[in-house]
């Protein structure tokens, strides 16, 4: 029997947490419903036998603390909600127990902003991680050894493993319902819970934000040009001769700043007006395309796919009421 340690932490999101909890036991019901024996031993764990959850709106009882665990199989940590930084400080109590579970051969899996308290172990130095995408700039800025993947639903690295934003925690935990219980268990309990299964990347519903939150003027008076000027075609040389910076030093400079490359950064902008435009006007695709300043459909559908995982049409037929109307 697999033993899996669902972590209670202070401020943890209440959704995240009974979630794993429900779709974890509901396994062992399908095993039992068949005479076989249940296969994971689920328990929640916390820093003390009361904690208090979503800004103090519920209060969880778990069934163990960290002292009473010695050795687990599995540790998820849910997401937490509030300031992060507080969130962080206030479960460090956790950090070194899930680092000695995770050398004694446990797994541990972080559910979207959870990661925050996973990356706060070290573990998830040099490795790839996956959270909420409205969290991106704040994660990186706190985790700059940690390879961010704001498109990615799931990680799985080393035994560590993440989710991205708010509920596809739900596809991360089918996804470990598959790896310990076999797919058909996966399959059924997402059935019974009426989850989609295939879903692979977060990228349809991201909003790109911009990172300004740092100290180089320039490069964020070349981002609010960026931002302002999109309907029209920019190119590095003409922001570097504009900012009067050599191309080269705008180009460090810029992916210091913002984790982004210039080029990247005007395609991310262009692209984000193009989503508004395709969510909320009747414009066709074409339309849309020059209202960004691209002139080349190809460029345009491969970038646009690229960033957002559909093509213009799909995206346009996915998020606009009025199209879908008619």
């Amino acid at each position: 029997m697999k033993h899996i340690s669902i972590l209670v932490p202070k401020g943890a999101i209440l959704g995240s947490l009974e979630g794993s909890r429900q779709l974890l036991t509901q396994v062992n019901q399908f095993f039992l419903a068949r005479g076989s024996e249940p296969i994971f031993q689920v328990q929640l764990v916390g820093l003390s036998k009361e904690a208090s959850l979503a800004g103090g709106l519920f209060v969880a009882h778990p069934e163990k603390t960290i002292h009473d665990v010695l050795r687990t199989d599995l540790i998820i940590v849910p997401a937490v909600d509030g300031d992060l930084s507080q969130a962080i400080e206030a479960n460090k109590e956790f950090f070194p127990w899930i680092v000695k579970q995770y050398n004694q051969g446990a797994e541990v899996a972080s559910l979207c902003l959870g990661a925050f308290l996973l990356a706060s172990t070290g573990l998830l130095n040099g490795k790839r991680c996956a959270t909420h995408w409205m969290a991106e700039n704040a994660f990186r800025k706190m985790f700059p050894d940690v390879t961010l993947v704001t498109e990615k639903v799931i990680t799985d690295e080393h035994g560590l493993y993440s989710s991205g934003g708010a509920f596809s925690y739900m596809n991360l935990i089918l996804y470990l319902i598959e790896k310990f219980a076999g797919r058909e268990m996966a399959v059924l309990a997402a059935k019974v819970f009426a989850i989609e299964i295939a879903r692979e990347d977060q990228l349809s519903f991201i909003i790109f934000q911009g990172q300004k939150d740092h100290d180089d003027e320039q490069i964020r008076k070349a981002q609010e040009f960026i931002e302002a000027n999109f309907h029209e075609k920019i190119t590095v040389d003409q922001l570097a001769s504009r900012f009067a910076i050599g191309r080269r030093n705008l180009e460090r400079r810029f992916k210091k700043a913002t984790s982004n490359t210039v080029v990247e950064y005007i395609q991310r902008v262009k692209m984000e007006a193009a989503k508004i435009n395709l969510e909320s006007s009747r414009e066709n695709v074409n339309e849309v395309m020059y209202k960004v300043g691209y002139t080349d459909t190809k460029a345009f559908r491969n970038t646009f796919k690229r960033i957002t995982g559909l093509s213009p049409l799909q995206y346009r037929t996915r998020y606009n009421k009025a199209v879908n109307a008619n």
